[in-house]
């Protein structure tokens, strides 16, 4: 029981009370039912259900606001009979406000009806399918990702396309990351300009967004829909790099090195540091590294094995970069899947080229000459570099006696473990060949890789 009038206790107003719309009277029953339980409001959902009572837009906001859980999925399934195959024509004034009212709720229920609803209606092109799948996009089921991925990505009806793309858009952060991304960067090559220019905006909101648009932004496109993604790269700025290598003696920086920095700051537009491991005094961090408004910077140590080096001189690095500012530390190079899948194809190109066979009859393994590793550690990294390439993994020491005996053991077809040139690649380049960054396949993949980050 409520108090409605001069604080006497009133019974709720019932249906057949509700005067027509532009009475006088219509407005302050509607404020009544505002203040209403959700649980008094059975009798409106049975009224309504039953087709006794219109289905106006005030009411129905009204509704929506107090309803929740299977009974908002019993208002939203009373308008979808009214509306879908076999009710009225939707397109009339004031039909998609009211979808918009009443679809804004997220329960299962709801999320079975409106996906029945568009099953039902997608092949009949109506406008009411297409206006559905915002709706269903808001319920953030991920189930639902597949049927709006296909009416988006397929060719059809624009309205449709854009209506499942506005659905990804509600629900972003339910959805698959992978495979949103790449539907994403395929929608932003669409000929549909304005479905374009909103894949771009979303791929721009995606976790690591920037690595997508930088893709994006080596391919043709429509000039405006580049001219937005041109856009969105400048407002999504790269953090700086710091790369942590191995050098050469007094800290030098192997040519490749500094050729392969000097592109990345060209195509991320952000700075590119060398920590040289071999110099006498450590790289300090810039001024203004502290300053919040700023991307953090990325430590990323171009090292090929998880030795000392990696296991201590790389945190002791990213401490004293911290002190100055936020810092993120990535994995070392040896340890990214894409770069041993880039081992193993090297070393199955290289085996083909020399068609290596071993005394017995068969196919010799391949070598991957790397620098001694000690510790369990190194030991199983080797074990699991060698399972996934198929290369038998042989320590090559860089001593002068060391380089001598390799000449006369080394097999046909070994790859130097090596990814800038050092004494290994200059005293057996003619055996080995040059180091990994100076091979097109390698350089290629660490520019991707590297130019893609944050």
């Amino acid at each position: 029981m409520h108090s409605f009038l001069n604080g006497a206790p009133a019974d709720p107003p019932l249906p057949a009370l509700l005067p027509p719309p532009g009475d006088g009277g219509r407005w302050p029953l509607l404020q009544q039912l505002r203040r209403l339980e959700p649980s008094e409001l059975e009798p409106w959902l049975r009224a309504l259900e039953a087709g006794s009572l219109a289905s106006e837009t005030d009411l129905l906001a009204v509704l929506a606001d107090r309803l929740e859980g299977a009974d908002a999925a019993r208002l939203l399934v009373c308008w979808l009979n009214d509306h879908g195959p076999g009710g009225s024509r939707f397109g009339a004034p004031g039909e998609a406000e009211q979808l918009a009212l009443i679809g804004r709720r997220r329960h299962p229920a709801c999320a079975r009806a409106l996906r029945q609803a568009v099953e039902e209606l997608e092949r009949a092109d109506l406008p009411l399918s297409a206006a559905l799948l915002p709706p269903l996009g808001l319920q953030r089921d991920g189930d639902d990702f597949p049927l709006l991925a296909r009416l988006a990505g397929d060719p059809g009806s624009r309205a449709l396309r854009r209506g499942a793309l506005e659905g990804l858009a509600v629900g972003l952060s339910a959805w698959p990351l992978a495979p949103l991304r790449q539907l994403l960067e395929r929608l932003a090559e669409d000929l549909d300009g304005i479905l374009a220019a909103q894949a771009v905006d979303l791929l721009a909101r995606l976790p690591a967004g920037r690595a997508g648009l930088a893709r994006l932004a080596r391919r043709p496109l429509d000039p405006a829909v580049g001219a937005r993604l041109h856009r969105r790269l400048a407002a999504a700025a790269a953090s700086p790099l710091l790369l942590v290598v191995h050098g050469r003696s007094e800290g030098v920086i192997p040519p490749e090195l500094l050729e392969l920095a000097e592109t990345l700051e060209r195509r991320r537009g952000a700075p590119v540091r060398f920590q040289a491991l071999t110099a006498a005094t450590a790289v300090a961090a810039p001024a203004g590294t502290a300053m919040g408004n700023r991307p953090p910077w990325l430590l990323v140590p171009l090292l090929l094995l998880p030795g000392g080096h990696v296991r201590h001189d790389v945190p002791a690095i990213a401490t004293a970069w911290r002190q100055a500012g936020p810092l993120r530390r990535l994995p070392f190079l040896g340890a990214w899947p894409a770069w041993q899948r880039a081992l193993r194809a090297e070393l199955a190109e290289r085996a083909e080229q020399v068609q290596v066979t071993s005394v017995s009859n068969g196919l010799e393994s391949p070598r991957l000459l790397h620098h001694p590793v000690e510790g369990e550690l190194g030991q199983r990294y080797l074990r699991h570099l060698s399972k996934v390439t198929g290369a038998i993994c042989v320590a090559s020491p860089y001593s002068a006696a060391d380089l001598e005996a390799l000449t006369l053991a080394i097999p046909t077809g070994a790859l130097p473990l090596t990814l800038a040139a050092n004494r290994l690649t200059d005293s057996l380049g003619a055996l080995l060949g040059p180091p990994l960054l100076q091979r097109p396949r390698f350089r290629a993949l660490l520019l991707e890789l590297l130019g893609e980050l944050p």
